[in-house]
């Protein structure tokens, strides 16, 4: 079986690109947008001039990049090498274009995305899925979704949506009929200037601060009949509908193990770098079998990870679906290095690294979330076991 782990000349090329943005754009950056907790708009900006926006992974049809899944993948570890929140402020409207892209007609898919792919503006785009009491069970939505004259009014609250509230195309998750469970759940397009939508409490989180997050409050919000994600404008299903979701986080799942990777990533080079540096004991620190077998271990589960996100990527390249889980192996992995790394370049530092003039700190802030956010590291497992056992547990 032939095996070739080499990036294409193009993928180098690219992946060249979004190294130098991350160096010259973003780090100069990332501890100020993580101090003022602000959405980075003119990093937004350049990244989308120069082709690494979140459009760039959407279909050309739609006025998108194109790139491949495995390409993305690339981009996106370079880019959370530079900083993970400023990185996700890029690269966040990707999870609606996602669930526009599972669920939608070919007519909301040509609307929709080509707002977020519009070159001349830059525009933002959120999911809403998550409840407060509604999270591991994403289906358990007290959303609602009321059929009117005209539409359907939304009423219910959103909570920890990425750039909620101050996007322009928000996917919303509701329950039409609660006692259908799962089959009685949809998903609308909900656009910024709709006076029945708001943002609630923007979230102080405790890393990846450059990104917003924030509540999204529905109060009798009016859509139209062709909001509704997969139905035509006379209500005919022309798409999956919110059975689309779990296709659609299963989806992004590489792209959010390419992030985790690379936070470890940045945070293994700082730690490797400052340990050929710090002198103790008559020699560099990195010169003891202390030290020197930590960034050993770091060094393997970096690379590691590596080969599963590339895995998973090429499997969603070339169309063969996650047969056994692997964007969840994936994304499980990724999370939970990225946090033993980050802790490990701490101690590494030492004294310094717990302090906010080094970087490593912020790295290991950031590195939490991925154990958490689009599926925690415990509901990964239990997609895993249920594949690898072919039973519900």
């Amino acid at each position: 079986m032939p095996l070739d782990f080499s990036p294409t000349p193009e993928q180098e090329e690219i992946r060249a690109l979004a190294h130098q943005f991350a160096e010259k754009e973003i780090r100069p950056v990332a501890a100020d947008f993580d101090e003022r907790e602000e959405t980075p708009w003119e990093v937004i900006r350049k990244a989308q001039e120069v082709g690494l926006g979140a459009a760039a992974s959407f279909p050309v049809q739609y006025g998108g990049g194109g790139l491949d899944a495995l390409t993305q993948l690339l981009v996106t570890e370079e880019l959370a090498w530079g900083d993970a929140g400023i990185a996700v402020s890029i690269s966040a409207s990707s999870l609606a274009g996602a669930g526009i892209l599972a669920m939608g007609t070919e007519d909301q898919k040509a609307r929709y995305l080509g707002l977020l792919c519009d070159p001349k503006e830059v525009r933002l785009g959120a999911m809403g899925l998550t409840e407060p009491e509604s999270g591991s069970d994403s289906m358990a939505l007290r959303t609602s979704a009321t059929r009117v004259d005209g539409g359907f009014l939304l009423n219910g609250t959103k909570q920890f949506c990425t750039n909620g509230g101050i996007a322009d195309v928000q996917v919303i998750f509701a329950t039409l009929d609660r006692s259908l469970g799962p089959a009685g759940v949809a998903a609308f397009v909900v656009e910024k200037g709709n006076p029945g939508m708001r943002q609630g409490r923007k979230e102080r989180k405790l890393g990846v601060r450059a990104s917003h997050t924030a509540q999204v409050i529905l109060e009798d919000c009016l859509v139209s009949e062709e909001a509704r994600l997969g139905f035509d404008a006379a209500g005919a299903s022309q798409g999956p509908g919110a059975s689309g979701a779990m296709t659609m986080l299963e989806a992004t799942r590489p792209g959010v193990a390419a992030g985790a990777l690379g936070i470890a990533r940045a945070a293994f080079e700082f730690a490797r770098d400052y340990s050929l540096q710090r002198q103790q004991f008559g020699k560099p620190i990195a010169g003891h079998q202390a030290i020197a077998f930590k960034l050993a271990d770091m060094a393997t589960e970096i690379d590691a990870t590596r080969l599963l996100i590339w895995r998973a990527g090429w499997l969603a390249k070339e169309g063969r679906g996650f047969a056994h889980a692997e964007g969840s192996m994936a994304k499980l992995m990724a999370g939970d290095v990225a946090m033993r790394v980050t802790v490990e370049a701490v101690q590494i530092l030492g004294g310094y690294g717990y302090m906010r003039d080094y970087p490593v700190e912020r790295w290991m802030r950031d590195a939490k979330i991925y154990q958490i956010w689009e599926g925690t590291a415990e509901i990964q497992r239990l997609v895993i076991a249920r594949a690898v056992l072919g039973i519900r547990i």
